[in-house]
């Protein structure tokens, strides 16, 4: 336990104190018709290992990637985390640390959040990143607000291989939707953005590798957009796939956006994660958040310091950017820690087998007639069509508890083009067994 229970002696002081005789005068608030009045079949007490021993029995009970094949992707992926990431941000100077509103006394705080932010400058290949996003959608939202404060234009291409939660997020940030050119979702990546390009258009936004795992050519979309003065903002949703593939940076992209999930945070229900933005040197002014810097103290000695925040959030409210300040502290934490265990060979190596993976997967998925691979070019996701309705094959595969991928229908009701194409991820994790078990159960359910 990370904390310890408090006894009846330390209630009752605290009871007085705050003048209550009970804790059911402490919560005398809720309703009685809210309260369980039926015991729960509970010992009073059971000797520790037992009740470990019962708890495990019960959590072996849910199906989750670590006891059956798993194939779940689409924005959250599954990656092993070394132990010592946990035990190092459970440290009570870390779990308990929060954003400094006194930045200069927080130096653990701010070198940390500094460190985060050069790795995640180095591995987009950008000037500066900030610290930190909440997560990669509304970072997504962001760097589009933030692209028209920089080019004074309103109108964003997003393409439809952009990740449909992501397109939501977007469209709440921006009030008028006739702003937005949202192209038709396609799993080759083949959807033009640069068809509607004119000199009313902020942003071109991307997402690579996309939604459906195909690659985007970056270098071409970043040229046509840069010929109409307009930005490019490159979306990542699975950061590893920088260690095999040329960063955006280099590619020319404007703006870079991504969850940092895969990197020492595990799947949840939906978080918590962390959202990455970086960009070039000139639109500093224009990011949302903190930026922390290093210098040096009176004394000479290295010491950090928050270099730019929104003063403008306190004294030019219609001037100001966005004020993440209660940024996504402990994942980009784990983030870094992750990172740094991994050195710049060892993401490498991690993003190498990731696609081998894909690649294992993919080749045997192929050689079933009914399915049918719609990558020409992929990392460790892929999308095939099969010659049923996904959903429906999908949930056959769960009652035989294999989690088979994401029907795109699911995120892009209203397509039916989607209705057959299933969205599968491979990692590091990823088993041969499992793979062969995936195809073994599809041949038996495409039939």
């Amino acid at each position: 336990m990370r904390y310890l229970p408090h006894n009846d002696d330390i209630r009752w002081q605290m009871l007085k104190e705050i003048g209550v005789n009970s804790i059911e005068e402490l919560f005398s608030a809720i309703p009685k018709s809210a309260i369980q009045k039926n015991k729960y079949r509970l010992d009073k007490h059971r000797e520790e290992f037992l009740v470990a021993e019962h708890l495990s029995q019960l959590a072996d009970k849910n199906l989750s990637s670590k006891n059956i094949p798993f194939f779940l992707g689409a924005g959250a992926y599954n990656h092993h985390i070394p132990a010592s990431i946990d035990h190092l941000i459970q440290r009570s100077e870390w779990l308990t640390a929060y954003t400094p509103y006194q930045p200069e006394i927080s130096q653990g705080t701010l070198q940390a959040l500094f460190e985060f932010q050069t790795q995640v400058a180095e591995l987009t290949k950008m000037d500066i990143a900030n610290a930190s996003m909440y997560d990669g959608s509304t970072a997504s939202a962001e760097a589009a607000l933030m692209a028209r404060r920089i080019t004074k234009r309103n109108k964003l291409i997003i393409s439809g291989g952009l990740h449909p939660h992501y397109i939501e997020v977007i469209k709440t940030y921006i009030d008028n939707d006739d702003e937005l050119i949202i192209t038709q979702a396609n799993p080759l990546a083949k959807d033009d953005l640069t068809k509607n390009l004119d000199e009313n258009v902020a942003a071109i936004i991307v997402q690579t590798p996309s939604f459906f795992g195909s690659l985007y050519d970056i270098k071409y979309l970043a040229q046509k957009a840069h010929e109409r003065g307009t930005l490019l903002i490159v979306v990542i949703t699975e950061i590893i796939s920088l260690g095999l593939l040329e960063a955006p940076g280099i590619l020319g992209a404007d703006i870079v956006v991504a969850e940092g999930q895969s990197l020492g945070n595990p799947l949840n229900f939906g978080g918590p994660y962390l959202g990455l933005l970086a960009t070039r040197d000139k639109f500093m002014r224009q990011i949302p958040g903190r930026l922390c810097g290093q210098t040096i103290d009176a004394a000479g000695r290295r010491s950090f310091t928050l270099t730019l925040s929104t003063r403008e959030q306190h004294i030019r409210r219609e001037k100001a950017t966005s004020n993440i300040c209660t940024n996504a502290g402990l994942c980009a934490l784990a983030f870094s820690i992750h990172l740094t265990l991994l050195g710049a060979k060892g993401l490498v190596r991690l993003a190498k087998l990731n696609h081998l993976r894909a690649r294992q997967l993919a080749t045997m998925l192929s050689k079933n007639k009914n399915i049918k691979l719609l990558n020409k070019n992929f990392f460790n996701e892929i999308s095939v069509q099969l010659n049923k309705p996904a959903i429906r094959v999908v949930e056959n595969l769960l009652k035989k508890n294999i989690l088979a991928g994401v029907p795109a229908q699911r995120l892009i009701p209203h397509d039916e083009n989607m209705q057959n194409i299933l969205i599968l991820a491979a990692t590091e994790l990823t088993k041969q067994t499992h793979i062969e078990e995936l195809c073994l159960a599809l041949e038996e359910e495409l039939l």
